[in-house]
This record gives C-alpha cells, structure tokens and sequence, in this order.
C-alpha cells in the first residue's frame, strides 16, 4: 500500500494534529520565558509547569466523557477553542492565580485533544496501515513541537505577538477537522484500571514512566528558564529546550530496538545512568559555552525521551492481551502524576541552588531509577521470548494517551462504552426493540452518513448518534 493511499483517510486529522502542536509548541516555551520577564518567582514558574500537567491527568480521566456527550469533532473544536482562548488571555490578565488556572486548562484540553486524535487515528488505521499512520503521527508530533519552539525567536517577548501566532495555529487546527468528510469513530470507551494491580505486572515499568514524568515535566517547564539563568537571552533559550525534543526523537528509535535483543531493563538501566552523568555536566552549565550547553542538552534529550518507550515496551511484554488499554492508560496516568512533581520540586532545588538544581533533581530522579531497575534485573528474568514483540515506536511514545499495541478493544471487560450512547442500525438493518427503529441512513460515494432526521421518540446529535431518553 502506498503512503499516500494509508494517510489519505486520515489526512485532515493530521494537518490539524500538525498546527495544534505548533501553537502548543510555541506556548509550552513562551508562557515560563514570559512569566519570567512578568517577575514570577522560579518556584511560581514551576507551579505553572505543574498545574499542565495536573490539568493534563484531569483531562485523562474526564474528557472522554466530554467527548461521549458532544461527539469527536465538536469535542475537538471546542477543546481546541478553549486552548485557543486561555493563551490569549495570558497577556491580558497578568496574575499569580490566573495564570494557573489558564495552565490547567490548557492542559486538560490538550489532553482532551490528544484523546480524539488518538483513538481516531487508531479507529482509522488498519491493521496494514496501523504502522504508517501511528509512526508519520509521531513524527509531526516531534517536528512541530520543536518548531513551534523556536517560533519563541520570531517575535519581541513583551505584547500580543507571539500569544496571538500561538492562537491562530490553534485555532486552524480545528479547521480541517471541522471540514472533514470522513466518518468519525464510534464513541470512546472509557477504560477501568486499579493501578496497583498494573504496578504489580511489571514494576521497572511503572516506576520508569513515574521517573520520566519528574524529569521530563522538570525539564519541559524549566528547560527555558535554566538557559536564561545560564547566559542564554530569552529568544535563544527556545534553542535549548528544542535540542533536547530533537534529540530525543532522534534517539527514539534506535535506543528501542535496541531493546529487541536484550533484556529492556537493561537498555533502560543504561539510558538513565547515562543521563545521571549528563546531568553532572549541566548541574554546572554557568561555566560551560552556549554550544556546549546546547550538545548536552540534545545529548540528554536523547536518552531522556527514550526511557519512557523503553518502559512502556517492557510494560506491554509483560501484560496480557486484554490488558494493553489498561497498561497503556496507567502508564500515561503515572507519567503525568511524575510530571506534575517534577517541576515545583525543581523550581525549589533551583532557588536554594541556582540553576543548576534543575539538573540535580533531574540526575538524582534518574539515579534513583537507576538503582530501583538494578534491584528489579537481580530478583527477576525478563519476559520468555514468546511474551516479547518487536519495540513499536507510535505505542510507545509519551505523546499521548490511548495509543496502545493494538486498537482498542471494545469487548474487553477493562473497556465500556457508557450506556448514554446508542449507535444507529447499520443502513439496510432494523433495530429491534430499541429506540432508533424505522430510523435510516443515508450513505454518499465517500463513504460519510448523513444524519437521521430526529423522531418525536428520541433526539439525534449531528454525528450521527441517538441520545437515549431521561439522558
């Protein structure tokens, strides 16, 4: 199958994925060098990098039934206008309080996002495309976050400018989703875990995508206000913090199929103790020059990022089949709960210690990994051969949420689809003793339904689905 025929039937989503990441990109970097100029206290700052990621594990747990309720598209447009929203408002309302609240916003919705991006794109790809669409999502995700970055260096600090480049990006990826023809997918099914009962299948893992959220929720929220504090002017700052996103998606691949032929842990053993021994350098990086700073900065990105594929590829070794939704989603959960850590711990480190305490809560969080996967690898082999699979970049990704090894699964007993929605018949079929009966639909040489006329019986949504009475 040609890449074009494979990305085709996904493409609108796509090119919105690509413009929400640019804006997203931009005020990820913009909102702290920003605060930074407004006079916030480091600790403050670091309390906005928390209160993302804090809104992030909110949008984890709620939004999918933002979008049971509205429907992908609408869920998609109205996240996406809110996110819209609360970046323009940073410039207008300059306070303490207000700007933590527009972060958990932001982060909720982002979250929010990523879940219709991802459970569309997984009810979308086949399982001959599934390797294409996933590994081009990854991709754009790496690109446009990092150009959305530098984006920083395109305009003054102070005013509207760069607050209103970040909006208009957001605000066109709605667009094309907006316009799509293509069918969206049924409603999201909303996953049930006891993460204890994960945390028991595979340990090193959990404990890795934990240790991941701390040091990498650290350096996403303070990356930008370490460069300053090191010599770097606001506009170069942006520089430092992208090495480390483009080197980790260069490091991405290579360091997981390394993983394919020895024992996971090990790789990941390695890639955290590496990383303690960069953070040796950067803990001193007032004395170093900008480039160096910057080929530091690439070089623990690219065995930062990595470190939490290489958990997830250990967690999915280890769960059962009917397990991997479950896995993947308390992996993601762990993650932002590290994430939401990290930054207000480093921010205090960075004011008893200077700049360099980013790195030193950063290398001792991979020291102590280190150490914890070292007692793991002693008291318990890897997985039989026959348990592992290949490392697969796009399920393993910290960008997202639901992307899992296969699609999701709705007659699992882990995933349920909320009674509140009721698919209509397919065209050509009754539904016996159900509300949609003598309800019909229309199909067009696309392949895209049109909406059934609402009965006196029921009301319809404009995706297509029927809203079951007293709901």
């Amino acid at each position: 199958m040609s890449l074009r025929s494979a990305l085709s039937p996904v493409a609108a989503l796509l090119i919105g994925t690509a413009l929400l990441y640019l804006g997203y990109g931009l005020q990820a970097t913009l909102v702290p060098l920003r605060a930074d100029s407004e006079g916030f206290s480091r600790v403050i700052i670091g309390i906005l990098g928390a209160t993302y990621y804090a809104g992030f594990v909110a949008g984890c747990l709620f939004a999918p039934f933002v979008i049971l309720r509205s429907g992908h598209i609408r869920a998609f447009a109205a996240m996406v206008s809110c996110v819209s929203a609360a970046v323009l408002a940073f410039p207008l309302v300059v306070g303490e309080i207000e700007w933590v609240l527009f972060r958990f916003t932001i982060g909720f919705c982002i979250s929010g996002i990523l879940v219709v991006v991802e459970s569309w794109l997984n009810d979308k790809a086949t399982n001959e495309t599934r390797g294409i669409v996933m590994s081009t999502y990854v991709i754009i995700t790496y690109l446009t976050i990092t150009a959305g970055q530098l984006g920083v260096a395109t305009r003054p600090l102070d005013g509207f400018g760069l607050f209103s480049l970040c909006s208009i990006a957001l605000s066109l990826a709605a667009v094309p989703v907006a316009l799509t023809r293509s069918t969206q997918p049924a409603p999201i099914p909303v996953v049930r875990f006891n993460l204890r009962t994960l945390v028991s299948v595979a340990p090193a893992a959990f404990a890795g995508a934990f240790a991941n959220g701390v040091m990498m929720g650290s350096l996403y929220s303070l990356g930008a206000i370490y460069a300053i504090d090191t010599g770097f002017t606001a506009n170069e700052a942006a520089f430092f913090v992208s090495a480390a996103v483009l080197g980790g998606a260069v490091g991405q691949y290579p360091i997981g199929r390394m993983s394919d032929f020895v024992d996971r842990r090990i790789v990941l053993l390695v890639a955290v103790m590496v990383t303690a021994g960069f953070c040796l350098f950067l803990v001193f990086g007032e004395a170093m020059p900008q480039w160096m700073l910057l080929a530091f900065g690439f070089g623990i990105g690219s065995v930062l990022l990595p470190s939490y594929s290489l958990a997830a590829a250990h967690a999915y070794d280890w769960a059962d089949s009917e397990q991997l939704v479950e896995t993947s989603a308390g992996l993601i959960l762990l993650y932002g709960i590290g994430s939401t850590i990290g930054p207000i711990l480093a921010s205090i480190v960075m004011v008893v210690v200077g700049p360099g305490g980013l790195f030193l809560v950063i290398g001792i969080t991979a020291a102590s990994l280190a150490a914890f996967i070292g007692l793991r690898i002693v008291s318990r082999s890897r997985p039989d051969e026959e348990m592992r699979t290949d490392f697969d970049i796009f399920s393993t990704a910290p960008v997202g949420n639901v992307i899992t090894p296969e699609p999701l699964d709705e007659s699992n007993p882990l995933v349920e689809t909320p009674e509140l929605w009721s698919p209509l018949p397919a065209e050509g079929t009754e539904s016996e003793g159900t509300e949609n009966e003598g309800d019909s639909t229309a199909a067009t040489d696309e392949g895209v339904t049109t909406d059934p006329l609402p009965s006196d019986d029921g009301a319809s949504d404009i995706d297509g689905n029927r809203i079951k009475e007293g709901s």
